[in-house]
């Protein structure tokens, strides 16, 4: 039941770990914040920190409160000291499903057969993230989106073998903490998110491979329309906005044009043989000095702030 769950285990330190656990200890939970070494949990502890700090800085926390929320988060370096009195547990280790299917084999053998695993996974399949366990029926997805304090979606996915319980648990603890859970009735590769996305990043790739239009075009059509109003209206509740005998008269013409290719693009192919991967590299579709990566993340980071504050006022609940 929910109402037993106190402690989360939370294993992983890395991209998305320190945002997990500062969400789950910012609605009051105590969290076992698991890493593999005494390194890696001194940098997500100081992740969280500054993380709570930019909260603060926007007036998302009280400020008298922020030591207790830090307190709560406990990091520690081995399965044992992780599972200790965890009633829940959350991973996001490296994206690997044999790393995946190791560690849930291991803490398996450290807490009762009603224990709900979650996994964080971006797109492996949560069936065979089970697939060594003995109680299978505990393993569920829950794909925190990047970075996971700012963004509410989460996307629940259940494996053949995922109970109705670990399922229900998972969502109702997700709402408590303030989340947005969608469940999928069955596993896929890519959830919904990635499927959306990358069905939309195959259009804008052979945009610019077939010399429609540049990337910055694209770029700059996303940013200034779609973007703007996909941030209010999905995409069902934007066609009904626009009357589906349009959307069906531009589709007879339409989705006929459109790309289906399978393969890999390949000015994306290009890229990646050149060694340009993006940021990270300095480069890909474009340039990347340090100073612009930081400038983008910064700007990104404010509106998800400015977001998540309507969020807390219920600025989109018009449904409801």
């Amino acid at each position: 039941m929910l109402a037993d769950i106190k402690r989360i285990c939370n294993l992983g330190t890395g991209t998305i770990g320190p945002g997990i656990a500062l969400t789950f200890a910012l609605a009051g939970y105590q969290v076992n914040m698991y890493g593999r070494t005494q390194a890696s949990i001194e940098g997500g502890i100081k992740r969280i920190a500054e993380i709570l700090q930019r909260f603060d800085d926007h007036g998302l926390v009280d400020t008298s409160e922020m030591p207790l929320i830090m307190e709560r988060i406990r990091g520690v370096t081995t399965l044992e000291e992780a599972m200790a009195g965890a009633d829940f547990v959350i991973e996001s280790i490296t994206e690997d499903l044999s790393s995946k299917q190791e560690i849930f084999g291991q803490i398996e053998r450290l807490c009762s057969p009603e224990t709900v695993f979650a996994s964080s996974t971006s797109g492996l399949s949560p069936t065979a993230i089970a697939a060594k366990l003995k109680h299978k029926d505990r393993l569920v997805v829950a794909h925190f989106w990047n970075p996971p304090q700012l963004i509410p979606l989460v996307e629940v996915v259940p494996g053949e073998h995922t109970s109705r319980n670990s399922l229900v648990l998972t969502e109702e603890l997700l709402k408590k903490i303030g989340k947005k859970p969608v469940v999928l009735n069955r596993e896929a590769l890519g959830f919904i998110g990635n499927r959306l996305q990358f069905a939309m990043l195959r259009e804008a790739l052979s945009i610019i491979d077939s010399g429609i239009a540049s990337k910055e075009a694209v770029d700059t059509t996303m940013k200034y329309a779609l973007g703007r109003r996909l941030s209010t209206t999905g995409p069902f509740e934007s066609a009904d906005l626009s009357g589906l005998d349009i959307i069906g008269s531009i589709s007879s013409y339409l989705l006929e044009d459109l790309c289906t290719s399978h393969e890999v693009s390949p000015v994306l192919r290009k890229a990646i043989a050149e060694g340009k991967l993006g940021a990270k590299t300095g480069s890909g579709f474009y340039q990347w000095p340090t100073d612009s990566v930081f400038k983008i993340n910064k700007i990104r980071e404010d509106n998800l702030i400015e977001w998540l504050s309507k969020d807390k006022q219920g600025y989109l609940d018009w449904e409801e």
